[in-house]
């Protein structure tokens, strides 16, 4: 299994006189160390004396077809360490050059360090090709090699490539030329901490950092130590451990197959976002969507969790490999329908009823959506309807918390039992139980008539948005509620009319309680949070404690109104309001109750509010 393993220096590792290179196989993910680690790695470096311990690298030798030829090790696990590593190096090299250029020193044997420094880097046998070759996943080997290259004015560059400023190839580079770079300021100037004389003994310690070099025969061999010897490097996520897995086992099948097997599962993973959250999630649901599948259940594991899903996909993967990955791949073309919200396989009717499911944070269904459009026949018409049912037991879920969260995931598992059971679709049957799990429609009327923005603001927020679309919005005059800015901020947010803040100013003072302090915060204790003291602005931050008139007759730099009289049908009765207080919140709460309770009634019988 191993063939090798060795305490190597990194002066070992990139010693300029030998023909090798290091390459990672485009299979692994692209260079993602950040900040912490790149101080962690100079500060131990700097702080410990010589032949620091790094920790571990996983190679495969792979021997030159012709004599002349370089050796090449295939880096399974290390990438991030020798990536950061040899940025360093670089940073040094240009540091190096700079102080001694500085200081007039032309010595040979700093010139020899430098000619050195470089060829750690670069082949001196051919002085162009790269010692590491990163994984090429993205724009990764692109940046490395663009820095690399351009920094050691090596010929023959490609462009730059576009953002490379922005990744973490380059900012690595920059963080350790910053540190580099650093200087120390007194009263009568300053003087570099990295001075010749330091950076030559930073340099030493460098060199002289140890790491394990582990050679194994073959990739199987790799993939096993892979996932045991992942210490001090980034902690490895689920995703990556299965995608290892199954990789390992597919090219035990069927031998050099890979490439191809990494592009299969490329696919599969651009049908779940590059959102790790995405990728974890589908895993968890497809095994619980799918646990009733004598070929898919794992003795033990009735429900597929963060603890236990390595587990449930290395038992799985191990049984069947090819066969498992076929049946999670088709799996995740519906799962994308359901995450990709401009999915074009969906009708604009379904389409539009999953874009308010994702709105109102009910992700939990998704399992059991999955096992339903994938497994099931429905037309679009009966997926319209269970997605909106999904979305008003949210609504009222989220409103009254009732069921908690922890149990939400055994709900929908419980459903998909039941229509496996029952052979078929059945709407009255998921729609029945999942009202039986609620608290009931009084709780819900009087959740909503309560502080409704303290129990959850942004079910609250979604309810408004509801509400003005289902009165407001027409083909001549749409707004988009759910646009965000350039920080991903929601433009329009809500706005509490009479002020939350705990100093309340005097005009609202004597507006809300006829100049009665105390009043006014017993008013603002009890009401401030209700819906009826609630709306939606683009402009929330130029109104915040403005008198009542202000805020309503807000307009902005262009002349447009900004506050109440925006056009919104919730602002329609505000804006020709001249008083707001106890009695005007009330009134308003009572309206807006009724209309959120049409529009989210999972009840079966009609309802007549009473207050």
């Amino acid at each position: 299994m191993i063939s090798s393993a060795v305490k190597a220096s990194v002066s070992d590792l990139f010693n300029p006189d030998n023909r090798l290179i290091y390459f990672v196989p485009k299979y692994q993910r692209e260079y993602v160390w950040g900040k912490s680690h790149w101080e962690s790695l100079f500060d131990d470096i700097v702080d410990n004396e010589s032949e620091h311990f790094l920790g571990s690298i996983i190679c495969i030798g792979h021997k030159p077809d012709n004599s002349l030829d370089p050796i090449r090790l295939e880096l399974i696990d290390g990438q991030q360490r020798m990536t950061t590593l040899s940025l360093l190096l670089l940073a040094l090299y240009v540091h190096l050059r700079k102080v001694s250029k500085d200081q007039n020193d032309n010595s040979e044997d700093l010139i020899a360090e430098l000619i050195n420094l470089k060829h750690k880097l670069i082949l001196k046998s051919d002085k162009k090709t790269l010692r590491l070759l990163p994984s090429s996943s993205g724009e990764n080997l692109d940046d490395f090699e663009y820095t690399v290259k351009k920094v050691l004015g090596i010929d023959g560059i490609k462009l730059k490539p576009s953002r490379l400023g922005l990744r973490r190839i380059n900012l690595a580079y920059k963080y350790f030329s910053e540190r580099l770079g650093e200087v120390r300021k007194y009263n009568s100037g300053e003087e570099s901490i990295f001075d010749l004389s330091k950076t030559l003994n930073f340099l030493k310690k460098v060199n002289s950092a140890l790491i394990v070099k582990v050679e194994v025969d073959s990739l199987s061999d790799a993939f096993t130590l892979f996932e045991t010897l992942n210490h001090r490097g980034t902690p490895l996520m689920p995703v990556d451990l299965i995608k290892n897995s199954f990789l390992n086992h597919l090219e035990k099948e069927n031998k050099g197959s890979i490439d191809k097997n990494y592009e299969k599962w490329l696919k599969l993973i651009n049908n779940l976002t590059d959102d790790y959250k995405y990728q974890e999630r589908f895993l968890r649901h497809f095994y619980n969507a799918y646990k009733n599948d004598k070929s898919i259940a794992v003795p033990k594991k009735q429900k597929a969790t963060r603890s236990n899903i390595i587990d449930i996909y290395t038992t799985l993967i191990k049984l069947d490999a090819s066969s498992f990955f076929d049946k999670l791949y088709n799996s995740s073309e519906y799962y994308n329908r359901l995450i990709n919200l401009g999915n074009e396989s969906n009708s604009r009717e379904v389409r539009s009823s999953l874009i308010d499911l994702y709105n109102i944070s009910a992700a939990p269904s998704y399992v059991l959506l999955l096992y339903v459009f994938e497994k099931l026949q429905l037309s679009d018409n009966q997926k319209v309807e269970l997605i909106d049912y999904m979305v008003k037991f949210f609504v009222v879920r989220h409103i009254t918390n009732t069921p908690p969260t922890r149990d939400l995931d055994n709900i929908f598992i419980e459903v998909i039992s039941m229509l496996h059971n029952n052979n078929g679709y059945d709407f009255e049957l998921i729609s029945n139980f999942l009202k039986e799990k609620t608290s009931g429609f009084d709780n819900f009327k009087n959740k909503l008539s309560g502080s409704i923005y303290d129990e959850n603001s942004g079910a609250t927020r979604f309810i408004l948005c509801k509400i003005e679309d289902a009165n407001g919005q027409t083909k001549e005059r749409f707004v988009n509620l759910w646009e965000r800015d350039s920080k991903k901020k929601f433009i329009w947010t809500i706005e509490h009319i009479f002020p939350q803040g705990s100093s309340i100013p005097s005009s609202w003072v004597e507006m809300i309680a006829s100049g009665d302090q105390e009043y006014a915060e017993k008013i603002q204790d009890n009401y401030v949070h209700t819906i009826g003291n609630l709306t939606l602005t683009g402009y929330n931050s130029n109104l915040g404690n403005l008198s009542f008139e202000k805020k309503r007759d807000k307009k902005n730099k262009e002349g447009s109104f900004i506050g109440y009289k925006n056009g919104l049908f919730l602002n329609e009765e505000l804006k020709d309001c001249n008083q707001w207080d106890k009695s005007s919140i009330n009134n308003r709460s009572h309206t807006l109750v009724e209309m959120a309770i049409k529009l989210f009634n999972i009840y079966n019988y009609d309802q007549n509010v009473k207050f």
